[in-house]
C-alpha cells in the first residue's frame, strides 16, 4: 500500500527530526568523549596528532592521583553542598508557606524584594561580602561558604516553593488550626509532608548550582578549605599541564551531580510540574 502525500511529509519530517536529533547528540557528546580519552592516556601519548585516538593501554593512574589530590576537596565541597543545600531547602520551605499562607504586613513589597536577590550577579557584592564575612570570623572556613549559598539560594528555594504551597487548599491549614496546631504544628504535620516533589526539585538545583560554584569557593576560602572546583582550576594551571589529570578531574568533578540527576531526575519534571495545573 502506497503512503499518502500527507503521510510521506509526515514521515520525512520525523525522519528529519530523528536525524537533527542524533547529530545533535554526536556534537554534545564529543567534548564528553575526548575527555574520557585523554584522561585514560599515558601524559607522554597525549599530543594533538592523537587527539581523537583511544588509548591502547587505559592509563587508570590518573584517576588515582587525581583522588589523592582532590580528597580534601571532595569532603570541603561534599560538606559545602549537603549543608548549604539542607537549609537553603528547609528555610525556602518555610519562607514559601509564609507566603503562600499566611497574611503579613507588607508581603506585596517583601516577596519581590526577596526574588530581587536573584538578580544580583556575584560579582557585584563580592567585596562587601568579603568584608562582612571577615568581620564575623567567617571568612575562610567551609561554614562560612555555607551560609553564603544558603542566603543566595534562598530567593530561587523560597520561589519554587511558594508557588507549590499556593494549591494547597486552605481548608486542610484550617482544619489542623481548629485541632489546635500553631504555625509550625501545621507545617510540620500538613504542609511539609505534601512538600515532597518540590523538595526534590529544589535539592537537585541547589545541589547543581552549589557543586559547580566557583567563584565564591576561590574568594571566600583558604586553601584547606577549597571545594573541588578551585583544585581542578588549579590543576590545569601552569605551563607543564599533564592534560589526563584536568580531564580526569572533570569526570570526578562531574560525578556527583551526574548521579544526582540519574538517581532523582524522573521525580524533577514531576516535582517542577507539581501544582501547576488546577483541577
Amino acid at each position: 500500500m502506497s503512503m499518502t502525500a500527507y503521510q510521506w511529509r509526515r514521515y520525512t519530517i520525523r525522519t528529519a527530526i530523528y536525524v537533527a536529533l542524533i547529530l545533535l547528540t554526536v556534537v554534545f557528546l564529543t567534548p564528553v568523549y575526548l575527555v574520557v580519552v585523554t584522561s585514560l592516556k599515558d601524559p607522554a601519548a597525549i599530543n594533538l596528532a592523537t587527539a581523537w585516538n583511544t588509548p591502547e593501554t587505559p592509563y587508570w593512574q590518573s584517576f588515582s592521583e587525581v583522588l589523592d589530590a582532590f580528597g580534601p576537596r571532595l569532603q570541603n565541597s561534599f560538606a559545602l553542598v549537603i549543608g548549604a543545600t539542607m537549609l537553603s531547602s528547609l528555610l525556602g520551605s518555610l519562607n514559601g508557606y509564609v507566603f503562600a499562607k499566611w497574611r503579613i504586613p507588607g508581603e506585596r513589597y517583601l516577596f519581590p524584594l526577596m526574588l530581587f536577590g536573584m538578580f544580583i550577579p556575584y560579582q557585584a557584592i563580592l567585596i562587601p561580602l568579603f568584608d562582612f564575612m571577615r568581620s564575623v570570623n567567617l571568612y575562610g572556613g567551609v561554614i562560612g561558604l555555607i551560609l553564603i549559598h544558603t542566603v543566595y539560594g534562598l530567593p530561587i528555594t523560597t520561589l519554587i516553593f511558594r508557588n507549590f504551597y499556593v494549591d494547597i487548599p486552605d481548608e486542610m491549614l484550617e482544619a489542623a488550626a481548629i485541632d489546635g496546631a500553631d504555625f509550625f504544628g501545621i507545617y510540620q504535620h500538613v504542609v511539609f509532608p505534601l512538600s515532597i516533589p518540590g523538595f526534590v526539585v529544589v535539592v537537585i538545583w541547589q545541589f547543581t548550582q552549589i557543586w559547580n560554584e566557583f567563584l565564591f569557593g576561590v574568594t571566600m576560602t583558604n586553601t584547606d578549605s577549597q571545594p573541588i572546583t578551585v583544585g581542578l582550576a588549579q590543576l590545569a594551571g601552569g605551563e607543564a599541564v599533564k592534560w589526563n589529570l584536568p580531564m580526569a578531574g572533570a569526570i570526578v568533578a562531574a560525578l556527583p551531580p551526574l548521579l544526582v540527576y540519574i538517581v532523582l531526575g524522573r521525580y524533577f519534571i514531576r516535582g517542577l510540574l507539581a501544582g501547576s495545573v488546577k483541577g
